[in-house]
């Protein structure tokens, strides 16, 4: 997961019961294989002590900054989003490094096109009888 990020900052009040998802991140990011995918990426933790509801903001390697509330969104919510975009940045990369456009184009005669699909043998014979 760290992998596709450049700096984590993680900011909760201690006595606020909001925190569980903080709490559960935190300890995704201190996990060994995650420190290993990423030792550069910076994780920062700060300690607040007024009302406002948790939140995780993540820096992607590309730059992009995104801001989470982690009042209302469970830690493997928040993972499966930062791998998501990691996936894209991924696929990004693979298509500028191969010296292809980005983002794919698709022309709209392609998509209006009738797609013959990839039906097993059996599910077609038991829609044709």
């Amino acid at each position: 997961m760290l992998k596709f990020l450049s700096k984590v900052k993680i900011e909760f009040n201690a006595l606020d019961s909001r925190t569980a998802a903080c709490m559960e991140f935190i300890a995704q990011c201190n996990a060994g294989k995650a420190r290993e995918s990423n030792p550069a990426c910076q994780v920062l933790l700060k300690r607040r002590t007024d009302d406002n509801p948790p939140q995780i903001t993540v820096t992607y390697v590309n730059g992009v900054e995104e801001v989470i509330d982690a009042a209302c969104t469970p830690a493997q919510d928040i993972r499966a989003r930062i791998l998501e975009r990691g996936r894209y940045l991924e696929t990004e990369q693979m298509f500028r490094e191969a010296g292809e456009p980005w983002p794919v184009m698709i022309p709209s005669e392609e998509l209006q096109q009738e797609f013959a699909g990839t039906k097993p043998k059996k599910a077609v014979e038991k829609t044709q009888s």
